[in-house]
């Protein structure tokens, strides 16, 4: 279960009426019953229903019809209905539209990029990075949830993952290697995540005892080569490949032998295509 506050919802409503719907207010139509319906245009895999569901009941519409986030549906499907007043419709119809364009989007985008790693590569997982963009965390982990991936990581304070711009700070990868035994005793319940930069430093890291190396923007070909000087090595290693990976190079990383994937590209794109009905349901 995915949880976003009544503050959170409620914003996203205020930032769109921040005070009234003066096009409604104006043609006095404000408590005329009607109807309001959201389609598939394309085939979607939907994200963002249980919110659109809130902003519907706080804008005063009784739900009709609702389908669950995750729910790969095809073109023409209506999955959610409601009915309500002219005035409660309209302020809920514009910013759930673009909540579930947007939430969708990455959600289908990330389901078609899993589907076509797992087809070369089935064990494969799938994650994303933390450069969604800003504020829009909780929908963004969400919608790649729905679509099959899995977060590379929530936040800083949850994983052990050194960069470059750490090492430099001790005096490089070999620095490290040293300080391996205590870095783990210091913190049993994590994994050691090292990203390297060159087929020296993957091959250092796996003798030094770490249990993940992230390879960072390496070539297919040179990604392969190292997945396999790894696996020589110590075969227990977790490998991930970082950097440029997108749905149309994801079954060639993946074909590597990779264990994981981390990417960014699934934020990023165009939103689903949702077509919104609103119809009296009154006479005039």
């Amino acid at each position: 279960m995915f949880y976003l506050s009544d503050s959170m919802i409620d914003n996203l409503v205020k930032e769109d009426v921040p005070y009234l719907d003066l096009t409604t207010l104006l043609l006095g139509i404000g408590d005329r019953p009607g109807k309001i319906a959201f389609a598939t245009r394309e085939p979607t895999l939907i994200c963002g229903t249980e919110e659109v569901q809130k902003i519907l009941e706080k804008s005063g519409a009784e739900v009709l019809q609702f389908t669950p986030s995750g729910s790969f549906l095809p073109p023409g499907t209506t999955f959610l209905e409601a009915q309500g007043t002219a005035a409660g419709i309209h302020t809920a119809w514009k910013v759930s539209q673009n909540l579930l364009e947007y939430a969708s989007g990455i959600a289908t985008r990330t389901k078609l990029l899993v589907d076509r790693a797992r087809q070369v590569h089935p064990p494969i997982q799938i994650l994303t990075t933390r450069k969604h963009f800003p504020g829009t965390k909780e929908l963004s982990i969400k919608a790649i949830v729905m679509g099959g991936a899995w977060p590379h990581r929530l936040g800083l304070s949850e994983t052990i993952l050194f960069f470059r711009q750490h090492l430099a700070f001790i005096g490089g990868i070999d620095q490290l290697g040293q300080r391996l035994a205590q870095l783990k005793a210091r913190a049993p319940e994590k994994r050691i995540v090292v990203e390297a930069e060159t087929y020296e430093e993957a091959v250092s890291l796996a003798k030094s005892g770490v249990e993940i190396i992230q390879l960072d923007k390496f070539k297919i070909e040179e990604t392969s080569l190292i997945v396999k000087a790894i696996r020589k090595i110590n075969p227990e290693i977790k490998i991930a490949a970082a950097g440029g990976v997108n749905v149309d190079n994801v079954a060639a990383v993946a074909a590597t032998g990779v264990d994981m994937i981390v990417l960014s590209s699934v934020y990023f794109g165009k939103p689903a295509d949702i077509r919104v009905d609103i119809l009296p349901t009154g006479g005039f």
